[in-house]
């Protein structure tokens, strides 16, 4: 199952950087990048299953297309999350995979300032669903093929600084990879494309993109993982419309990361990490939490 909450749609559309963004409204993508981390490409046995994501994320400046900072006064946005995923793994076999389902509903508190400006908003965010299925050619390696909707279910305001969603449908076909093992190397990589609809509002459309988030670490034989992790994200095409931004956005982050999990079902994934070679969007850092808890 693609691991992921491309819901939480972080909507800040910031009120003074104007067309410098390389992504229509704001100059973040629909998708958190980064939020995935180890066993993102491990489907579970069959069964309902209950995770958990939660985040923060903090950026405290914007580049523009050519990397250099915006002398935006006073530029901070804050956002914190919390998004119950439930997962559904069934007994159907297709194409020699588990079929499994997912729905994921973000909750989120966004706060945006800019130039003197403020504004504060919480509540549902973007709801992302989607059919996957799991493969397991190993004991060791496990892939997830699948795509998720993206559902335009939180607020939206044009011209609001603190939007909880982005107001567009958008379909991501993703595939992720795990290799685990108790003891030696443990690798992630979760790959994704964007193809996002237009905006009914702004009459404008966010270009598509490719993006890839990554775990790499060492098990100590104990359930622990220790490594580093982030993401990758380059957009492939420029914003369509009265509200296009300027050139394509791309960014790198990486920070520590660590896995727990036992063989009682427990799993936790933690991982701090920092944008860098960020060209048109937001830069700042980012720490998220995923929790899967038997029952």
């Amino acid at each position: 199952m693609t691991k992921k909450i491309a819901a939480v749609a972080l909507g800040v559309g910031v009120v003074a950087a104007g067309p410098a963004y390389a992504i229509e409204g704001n100059g973040l993508p629909i998708y958190p990048d980064g939020l995935e981390n180890f066993m993102s490409g491990a489907l579970p046995p069959p069964g309902v299953h209950m995770l958990m994501y939660g985040g923060a994320m903090r950026y405290d400046s914007v580049r523009d297309k050519n990397g250099d900072k915006l002398p935006i006064p006073d530029f901070k946005v804050d956002v914190a999350m919390v998004a119950p995923r439930l997962v559904w793994v069934t007994d159907q076999q297709v194409l020699g995979g588990q079929l499994a389902f997912h729905a994921l509903a973000p909750l989120l508190t966004v706060k945006a300032q800019a130039a003197g400006q403020s504004q504060r908003r919480s509540g549902l965010g973007d709801v992302v669903f989607g059919p996957a299925l799991g493969f397991h050619p190993s004991e060791k390696m496990h892939y997830i093929l699948g795509v998720d909707f993206v559902a335009p279910t939180g607020r939206y305001k044009v011209g609001d600084s603190a939007n909880l969603g982005r107001n567009y449908w958008a379909i991501q076909p993703a595939a992720a990879f795990s290799y685990m093992q108790p003891s030696g190397i443990n690798w992630d990589v979760k790959l994704m494309v964007d193809f996002n609809m237009r905006n009914s509002d702004t009459e404008t459309r966010t270009g598509k993109a490719i993006h890839a988030d990554y775990a790499l670490g060492w098990g100590f034989g104990n359930g622990l993982v220790l490594g580093v992790g982030g993401y990758a994200y380059q957009q492939i095409e420029r914003d369509h419309g009265p509200m296009a931004g300027d050139g394509k956005a791309r960014s790198f982050a990486i920070g520590p990361s660590l896995r727990y999990a036992n063989d009682k079902g427990l799993l936790i994934t933690a991982k701090y990490q920092q944008d860098l070679g960020v060209r048109g969007r937001p830069e700042g850092k980012q720490f998220f939490v995923k929790v899967a808890v038997p029952f």
